[in-house]
């Protein structure tokens, strides 16, 4: 005999995957698999329901900078240093530093929110309020703590106020200052007139009806004061993107849970970047025209001056004109003087512009204006316009990121590339300027010399007209100047064109993704009772169908006992209809064919594996169903070890077979009548010290001799296989034998033993019979059909085939169950 560790499972026991045997299996889980599909959908449900709806808005512009066609390249660079150029990433980061929206959080207000008890929670209502609150940026409000809104009758409004503490915090949105506030007790309520400052202990504001004609009474609000901070921070994760890259278009996109709040945030964010950027654009512009207003000013004054002067010399000396001569030689000292002034001038402003670039690191708009000089160089132009430029960047960015931040590094470095460039483009065109100057000086000392020849009084009148002229011309210039740069205020051009304004057009929630969420419920519904059977089959080690059996052993498969409920092991007799008792009767008749024909006398042994498996039951019925076919019937206990047969029979076990076989009784003084007809019973009486000795003593031969000449069939009750060596003692006296497996409580390799033995030709005759047979724990394929046997609820040929319809009509099935089964 093998010892019971040999009944572990081993290689040769695995099933092989049968796709048509799993598909079965999976749908004789179908009610778990609906069960689990409709509380998935159920929960996907609630998600839905429950979940915060968050939109999605977006707005869409262009970048690129605009001039103004009115003017001339040599103009604008008066009025146009460092113009913005469609630097999207500059755009980009501005979107999402924090000075910029906070910008927009004042300009919105955004840290007061609208809030409305709904099923869930609080909703936002921004935009659906019909009232505003005003507040007084110099007074303090309670922080963080939702305060309540109740309109009432005659235009009043209650509010109140729950302390969840003693202590609160009071904000003051003008200097962003934090106050501590004791409040005397738990709560707080006043009724205030609408329209009229509500003014309490923790806070002042005036709640402002939108319309005349509002009406909200009996409605019910919160307002709550967030802090400034936490609410920048929360606008600034803005999402900035370059549409098209190498291209100046922005998409500017939001997430949130008020889309009017969104489409009024991200709009205002774009109007605000707008004007900042215009304000930039013209600020140099704005300076040049207040110092040319000065210098146009100061060069009226002299120009009123000198005019005063030459008058009065005229009239002093009686002359009005210059002689011929003298004439000429003005005329040709009055152009030079011009040269000179303009040279001059251009000269000294290109030190000063040199010296500004050289000692300022940060350049700005503050960079000298060309007012009365043109610089003729363009690549100085570009390279100014770039500095600038790059310079704004840098500032902008030193607001925002470490000093480490890789763009910032490469805008340091180019600044100080584009530096160097102008630096040496100023000097060789100093050096170009300084020997232009030296030549206008020698040409002008030649005319000074003639001009000395003339008469003293022609020499005044030529020294006031030239200094009259050289101021008039400048004031001619100083004008136009003056005209160029009020009219680039006044035409300023936006270089930000919105081409997709944000916009609530009814767009649906991003999340919840109610779609996906069924999705997800439905699949988790489906896929966790799969995961659920694959780890029951992976975890199982029981023999749950036939057709196990039959692929893992050779011993046939003799029939299936359904399971059900009884009263007592005498299932066929107290109850002969019903579907328990027609299995045995199936069983009764298949086993027949294992009978040889010339035994008149049938003996069947009946054992298995381990104790539990329904040896016992079988052996009771089965002797049940042959006594009640008319045929003389016996039952011998041979459990020597665990005698349980007079229990269910209800006699008694102080003799019995034991005492038999040691020869204290006769045969007949052992066996005894039960109330089944055609059964006798023979128990095993007192437990033996050596119930194997006495199984294969000559006494027991001579019991079987006896038993077969008087008895039709013999049912020997044997114990487990697995367990002792008593039962296979026992398999010489039978015709037959039965081997109870019993369904989801036999372990696949328990009846390996007894399989070896059928294959070597150790033992014939043999069957196996799957016992407590449920057609839940299967798949319900094929085995009524196959076996011809009745299961639980009816199935199979002993149900239908040969009795008829009305043959287990005392059991009587709940109405669910007849509805499934149909």
């Amino acid at each position: 005999m093998k010892p019971l560790d040999k009944f572990d499972l081993n290689i040769n026991d695995i099933k092989s995957f049968d796709i048509k045997e799993y598909i079965f299996k999976v749908l004789s889980h179908w009610k778990l698999f609906l069960l689990m599909l409709i509380l998935g959908l159920l929960i996907a449900a609630y998600v839905n329901k429950r979940k915060q709806r968050i939109y999605s808005l977006n707005s869409i512009f262009t970048f690129k900078e605009e001039q103004n066609p009115l003017f001339t390249s040599n103009t604008n660079i008066a009025f146009n240093w460092g113009g913005p150029s469609d630097k999207v990433e500059t755009i980009i980061t501005i979107l999402q530093s924090r000075t910029h929206n906070e910008k927009v959080v004042k300009e919105l207000q955004y840290y007061i929110n609208y809030l409305q008890e709904g099923n869930f929670r609080m909703e936002d209502v921004y935009g659906k309020v019909p009232f505003e609150i005003s507040i007084d940026s110099g007074s303090y409000q309670l922080l963080n703590s939702p305060i309540k809104l109740e309109f009432l009758e005659n235009n009043e409004v209650l509010v109140s106020v729950d302390f969840e503490e003693k202590e609160v915090t009071l904000i003051n949105y003008h200097n962003n200052k934090k106050e501590a506030y004791v409040s005397k007790s738990a709560s707080f309520s006043e009724k205030y007139v609408v329209n009229s400052l509500v003014k309490t202990p923790f806070g002042e504001f005036t709640i402002k009806p939108k319309r005349v004609a509002s009406n909200f009474e009996n409605s019910t609000y919160y307002i709550v004061f967030s802090d400034f901070n936490a609410t920048v921070n929360q606008y600034r994760n803005i999402k900035v993107d370059n549409l098209k890259d190498g291209t100046s278009i922005v998409e500017l996109s939001l997430t949130g849970a008020n889309k009017k709040k969104i489409e009024d945030y991200i709009n205002t964010t774009v109007e605000v970047l707008d004007i900042d950027q215009q304000e930039q654009k013209i600020q140099y512009a704005i300076k040049t025209k207040k110092y040319i207003d000065d210098v146009f000013n100061l060069a009226s004054d002299n120009l009123k001056t000198i005019e005063e002067d030459l008058g009065n010399f005229k009239q002093k000396n009686s002359i009005n004109d210059l002689s011929v001569e003298g004439n000429a030689l003005f005329e040709e000292v009055i152009e030079l003087d011009k040269q000179q002034q303009q040279v001059k001038e251009r000269l000294a402003y290109y030190k000063n512009l040199e010296d500004y670039i050289s000692n300022n690191k940060n350049i700005s708009n503050d960079i000298p204006v060309p007012v009365n000089v043109t610089i003729e160089d363009p690549n100085i132009t570009k390279n100014i316009i770039e500095l600038i430029e790059l310079s704004k960047q840098k500032k902008s960015l030193e607001q925002t990121v470490t000093p480490n931040y890789p763009p910032l590094k490469n805008i340091r470095d180019n600044i100080e590339i584009t530096r160097n460039v102008v630096l040496e483009n100023l000097s060789n065109l100093k050096s170009e300027t300084q020997v232009n100057l030296n030549n206008v000086r020698s040409r002008m000392g030649t005319y000074n010399s003639k001009l000395r020849t003339l008469p003293k009084k022609e020499q005044g009148l030529v020294t006031l007209q030239r200094s009259y002229g050289l101021t008039a011309t400048n004031y001619e210039y100083l004008k136009q100047k003056q005209y160029e740069s009020g009219t680039a205020i006044a035409a300023n051009v936006s270089d930000l064109k919105v081409l997709d304004k944000a916009k609530d057009v009814g767009q649906g929630p991003i999340s919840p993704n109610t779609l996906f969420n069924y999705l997800i419920g439905a699949i988790l519904g489906l896929g966790l009772p799969f995961v659920y059977i694959l780890v029951k089959e992976a975890l199982s080690n029981k023999i749950i169908t036939v057709e196990e059996i039959e692929k893992a052993y050779k011993i046939p498969v003799l029939g299936v006992i359904g399971s059900g409920v009884i009263e007592s092991y005498l299932a066929v007799f107290d109850k002969p209809k019903s579907s328990l008792a027609e299995s045995f009767r199936a069983l009764r008749s298949n086993i027949q064919f294992l009978f040889s024909k010339e035994s008149k006398s049938k003996t069947v042994v009946i054992t298995s594996s381990v104790s539990g498996e329904g040896k016992t039951l079988c052996s009771i019925n089965m002797a049940s169903v042959f006594a009640m076919s008319d045929k003389k019937t016996i039952l011998v206990g041979l459990d020597l070890r665990k005698p349980k047969l007079h229990i269910d029979f209800d006699v008694s076990n102080d003799f019995g077979v034991v005492n038999y076989l040691i020869g204290q009784k006769e045969l007949n003084e052992v066996i005894q009548s039960t109330r089944i007809p055609n059964l006798d019973v023979i128990t095993s009486g007192p437990i033996p010290p050596n119930p194997s000795e006495l199984l294969i003593s000559e006494q027991a031969s001579k019991m079987f001799k006896n038993l077969k000449a008087n008895y039709d069939y013999i049912i020997i009750d044997t114990p487990p296989v697995g367990l002792v060596a008593d039962a296979i003692e026992l398999f010489k006296y039978s015709d037959a034998i039965m081997y109870i497996i019993r369904q989801n409580y036999t372990q696949r390799g328990m009846p390996r033993m007894i399989d070896e033995k059928y294959k070597n030709g150790e033992v014939k005759n043999i069957s196996y019979v799957l016992n407590d047979f449920k057609v839940k724990d299967t798949y319900g394929y094929g085995y009524g059909y196959g076996y011809g046997y009745g299961y639980g609820y009816g199935y199979g040929y002993g149900a239908y085939g040969k009795y008829g319809n009305g043959y287990h009509s005392n059991e009587k099935l709940p109405w669910l169950k007849r509805l499934f089964k149909k």
